[in-house]
């Protein structure tokens, strides 16, 4: 379980780094600050706080000059996240007739504001879907509450 240090910090810049973290890791190994600052398209010096910070909560584990990754607890969130955005995108495009290519801003600002039961409900109205509408993996919500891709 996310501990209540960590759930008092997961606002959404924060559900945003470790999302971008987790898909480094996914791409390659070790998030480090400038492949995290370039895909947040911000400065290398506004990683390191944030890095820091999120180490300071158990998030990430830091390890100067190698980089960071995700803790157990931080890959739940960046997880839950991700199941958020791209249930959201599946929602405004099978039930809500958006066009593929506009759901990723709408689902950006939403996935922060949207409750698990929420996402659960739309994810049933469309029928559990496997992929979002850009064909990327949608994690399963034991998934997202293990921390671990199952399938």
């Amino acid at each position: 379980m996310t501990s209540v240090r960590a759930v008092a910090v997961l606002t959404g810049p924060v559900e945003d780094y470790l999302k971008v973290i987790f898909e480094l890791e996914a791409a390659g190994g070790v998030a480090g600050t400038n492949e995290i600052a370039a895909a947040l398209d911000i400065a290398p010096a506004s990683v390191s706080g944030m890095v820091r910070r999120l180490a300071e909560h158990g998030l990430i584990a830091y390890e100067r000059y190698r980089g960071v990754r995700l803790t157990k607890s931080g890959r739940r969130a960046a997880l839950r996240t991700i199941r958020r955005h791209r249930v959201i995108e599946a929602y405004l495009t099978s039930a809500l007739g958006y066009p593929w290519n506009r759901v990723h801003d709408e689902a950006e600002r939403l996935e922060h504001a949207a409750s698990d039961e929420l996402i659960d409900r739309m994810a049933a109205a469309i029928g559990e879907p496997s992929i979002d509408p850009h064909g990327s993996p949608i994690p399963t919500r034991a998934e997202a509450d293990s921390g671990r891709i199952i399938g």
